[in-house]
């Protein structure tokens, strides 16, 4: 066999790993599908995470807003600054997937009432369900918004791991939540947060992924 013959087959194409637009409509739809039912089974267990999404759900709990509603305005100013940063299409992308989120944490409420839901389950279950969705999204270009868009831009400028950021600004949500929520919650809370960060730093790494 030459080297004529076995070059090509070692040649990588980068354009064929890009993502088709069918493959991103199905991976935000599953991604979407995904996080909204992890931070469903976060606030069914009462409990909060990191990031936008543990403060919309603490304050779910401090106020009789609706967590759609929550969610949606806690975001916004991520939406301005994906848009400044990462461009129209990230933006684009993110904001459905935020509107997503929102109007599945009702359909989940009306269609699949959860009662009796053992915290520590609740909990756990709820932020890697939550980290797989957000893993999903960011491997299509998307996002939900928040300190998730912060950790993006920080690995991209400077290598940091999405992961590791989001953990350290985690930290801050969850004590804050002392405010609202008794400790023993809070400190499941803070574990749950560390499982979500973990998941998105050891998966979500710069080269790892090809696809586009």
């Amino acid at each position: 066999m030459t080297n004529e013959t076995v070059a090509p087959s070692l040649v990588f194409d980068w354009e064929q790993t890009r993502h088709s637009v069918a493959e991103d409509v199905q991976g935000i739809a599953i991604g979407t599908v995904v996080a909204a039912l992890g931070l469903y089974l976060l606030k069914a267990a009462g409990a909060v995470t990191g990031g936008t999404a543990g403060l919309a759900l603490l304050l779910d709990q401090a106020t009789d807003l609706p967590f759609w509603l929550i969610f949606g305005l806690v975001n916004f100013p991520f939406a301005i600054l994906a848009l400044w940063k990462k461009g129209v299409r990230f933006t684009i992308l993110t904001c459905i997937s935020i509107a997503a989120v929102a109007g599945l944490s009702v359909a989940y409420a009306h269609l699949m009432p959860v009662t009796g839901l053992h915290p520590i389950f609740g909990v756990f279950a709820g932020n890697l369900l939550a980290g797989v969705g957000l893993l999903i999204l960011f491997r299509h270009g998307a996002s939900v918004g928040g300190v998730n868009i912060v950790a993006l831009l920080l690995q991209e400028k400077t290598g940091f791991r999405a992961g590791w950021t989001q953990m350290t600004l985690d930290v801050i949500v969850v004590l804050s939540s002392l405010l609202v929520l008794p400790w023993p919650t809070v400190i499941l809370s803070a574990f749950g947060a560390v499982v979500m960060s973990v998941v998105l730093a050891m998966n979500h790494r710069e080269g790892r992924y090809i696809g586009r």
